[in-house]
């Protein structure tokens, strides 16, 4: 029989029943790599068939200001448990952020101070349970004249800096640019190997905003680094990532990478923002997040798909969205979670803003939340196909599976708009019996209905036996076994 992947914290639960040393929950918890499932391929696996989703956020680096060391780690640490306790899995990290970049006062000298912290980061992540998407690269220009953002400017490959490259072209078509790139992957190889407590490397983050080769150079970059990646990282996920898709004219792009056989994830980045050229970033959260997985699965079905960068923004991504302060009770988050998953992707979506909106918030809740609404499911032997339908007031997604069938019902007088602009509190929604039977299959055993928002379980009712009525507010999950 095949065991179902648990979270770091129900190792702890059983520390505390049996006594079992933490060394051993630790072993227990890493004994296996996170892999493609061999079964079902839009789905993650673990190397002994378990089932693994990926629940958790990008926690890039700390966020902040700080004297020392220790305090950016406290606050590392303290979201990583409040993440663990929740039933959180997974993080992402940039490696090349200025306070984990290795690489950052000459080209090809590595600072072993920096790989210390990236050392503490992967020690509190097997701690707590958590495995990582490494992502190595994030600049985008080698000067200020290629892009005006410092953040994405990687000024010690110039060579006015003493470094061999002129333009950013130069990294994706030369010889000297690629040995700058495989370097940092030996030296990363050499210093971590294929640790189970990676999820993956990612080579970059958003390279489609690397402007300046052509096409055919960049993505022929890409799939030698990608081969190059799994070459040193055998046992371990290799992907890309590109930016957020809120317009048109990247979806040709979009489709290569993602649909490239040497990408093992097909990931997207999509926001709230009301800036975007696409209408369906403006609007509520469940509709737009579900959308960004249904691209993917036009592309290629049959491939793990994960919204890994998602959340609210100001308009064309000038800072987080002004809603967070509001959203006290994790609105958004909550879409964000479950509209993705529900949709087919292989986990929630993974929001980006993780201090100023998830850690300021305290919303570590709503992945628990997440988190018990499927729990037990083995996505993997269910075979999840994804399935959409609504009424006049509820939107209802749902995953039909060989034995059973999860539903997510999203009340459409509710969204960001309603409750955080216009600060109109959510409404009952009322569904009776009948209402609810026309939802399920035409034959099932037994359901089980459970509410996010009051984190309760119904008692069990069978087709003979529906409830009279059911009311919540925003969103309610049904479990029906067939």
């Amino acid at each position: 029989m095949k065991s179902i992947y648990l979270p770091f914290a129900f190792g702890c639960f059983l520390l505390a029943c049996t006594g079992t040393s933490p060394e051993k929950i630790e072993a227990e918890h890493f004994r296996n790599y996170v892999e493609v499932s061999t079964v079902n391929a839009n789905y993650f696996q673990l190397s002994d068939g378990s089932p693994y989703i990926p629940i958790g956020l990008n926690l890039i680096h700390p966020s902040g200001s700080f004297e020392t060391d220790k305090e950016a780690f406290q606050q590392v640490e303290d979201m990583m448990k409040g993440l663990s306790e929740n039933g959180g899995n997974y993080v992402r990290i940039w490696l090349s952020q200025s306070f984990w970049d290795i690489e950052h006062e000459t080209a090809g000298v590595y600072d072993e101070a920096r790989a210390q912290r990236i050392d503490r980061y992967i020690e509190l992540a097997r701690k707590y349970g958590l495995r990582i998407k490494m992502t190595f690269e994030h600049f985008r220009s080698v000067t200020i004249e290629e892009n005006p953002q410092a953040w994405a400017t990687k000024f010690i490959y110039h060579t006015s800096q003493g470094g061999p490259l002129n333009t950013i072209g130069e990294y994706i078509t030369t010889e000297a640019g690629h040995k700058l790139f495989l370097d940092k992957l030996d030296f990363y190889q050499n210093r971590y190997g294929t640790d189970t407590v990676f999820f993956g490397w990612e080579l970059w983050n958003e390279m489609n905003a690397v402007k300046g080769p052509e096409d055919s150079a960049f993505f022929a970059w890409n799939r030698k680094m990608l081969l190059e990646t799994k070459k040193r990282f055998p046992e371990n996920l290799a992907m890309q990532s590109f930016g957020s898709f809120d317009r048109e004219s990247g979806r040709e792009k979009y489709k290569m990478i993602m649909t490239m056989e040497e990408n093992e994830v097909a990931q997207i980045h999509r926001y709230l923002d009301l800036g975007a050229q696409m209408e369906i970033c403006h609007g509520p959260l469940d509709i737009s997040t579900s959308d960004a997985i249904r691209e993917l699965q036009s592309y290629l079905p049959g491939r793990p798909m994960i919204l890994a960068e998602t959340g609210g923004v100001e308009p064309s991504h000038s800072g987080p969205i002004r809603y967070y302060k509001k959203d006290t009770v994790g609105l958004l988050l909550h879409d964000i979670l479950f509209a993705p998953f529900f949709a087919g992707s292989a986990g929630p979506g993974m929001i980006w803003h993780w201090v100023p909106y998830v850690h300021a918030n305290n919303l570590w809740f709503q992945y628990g939340r997440f988190s018990n609404a499927i729990k037990g499911i083995d996505p993997i032997k269910e075979g999840f196909e994804p399935g959409f339908s609504e009424t006049d007031r509820i939107r209802a997604y749902s995953l039909n599976g060989s034995s059973t069938v999860l539903l997510w019902l999203r009340d459409k007088e509710n969204n960001w708009m309603t409750e955080l602009e216009n600060e109109i509190p959510p409404d009952l929604v009322k569904l009776t019996g009948q209402d609810i039977l026309e939802l399920l299959p035409n034959e099932f055993a037994s359901l089980e209905i459970y509410d996010p928002w009051e984190d309760r379980w119904s008692e069990k009712f069978t087709s003979s036996q529906l409830p009279e009525s059911v009311e919540f507010k925003r969103s309610l999950v049904i479990r029906v076994k067939m």
